[in-house]
């Protein structure tokens, strides 16, 4: 098995992604000077409008649990449509 090449990777990441990729970041840093999240704490900072590509979005701090997945159909398909 090989090992993951990180420098080309970031070197490939599309414009919508990184921007993504650098809000999701920024609000961790928010969230973590607010004092409502730490390193370990198995904590993920929600947008709770579902927009990471926003500055500006609502945030809240949520179990990584509630977080990471949608509710799924027995198809493995999402429930629901906007998620």
């Amino acid at each position: 098995m090989s090992k993951r090449d990180y420098k080309k990777e970031y070197a490939n990441e599309s414009k919508s992604r990184k921007k993504k990729r650098v809000n999701r970041n920024l609000a961790r840093r928010i969230m973590k000077r607010k004092g409502l999240v730490k390193k370990g704490d198995k904590k993920d900072v929600h947008h709770v409008g579902g927009d990471a590509s926003k500055k500006k979005s609502k945030l809240k701090v949520v179990p990584r649990s509630k977080n990471r997945s949608y509710a799924r159909t027995k198809t493995a398909r999402k429930k629901n449509k906007k998620s």
